[in-house]
């Protein structure tokens, strides 16, 4: 039987490679991708109590930050497609296009 405490080590390993990614990696695509990875352990995890717990609160909360995850998508998948274009890279090591 599944029980809560699956899901929260599921939703826990998931946080952590995405913390790694973020850590670890100079892609900044990469680095995006493991910042949504991380929201989606967070998703899970509070999905996971809210079920638990028999609530539809932590269902309706999920909803609406899958929602700004969508949107932040979007934006910040525009915003490194405009910054390749003008750099030519995607390193994070090479963005200092906000530095005066």
């Amino acid at each position: 039987m599944i029980t809560l405490n699956h899901y929260l080590v599921l939703s826990g390993i998931l946080f952590t490679v995405g913390a790694v990614g973020v850590v670890a990696r100079r892609n900044t695509i990469v680095i995006f991708m493991s910042i949504e990875l991380m929201l989606n352990a967070a998703n899970l995890a509070m999905v996971a109590a809210s079920r638990a717990l028999g609530d539809m609160g932590g269902h309706v909360f999920v909803l609406m930050v899958m929602a700004v995850a969508a949107a932040e998508a979007g934006v910040g998948l525009a915003i490194i497609l405009m910054i390749y274009r003008i750099r030519g890279t995607v390193n994070a090591d090479d963005m200092n296009l906000l530095k005066w």
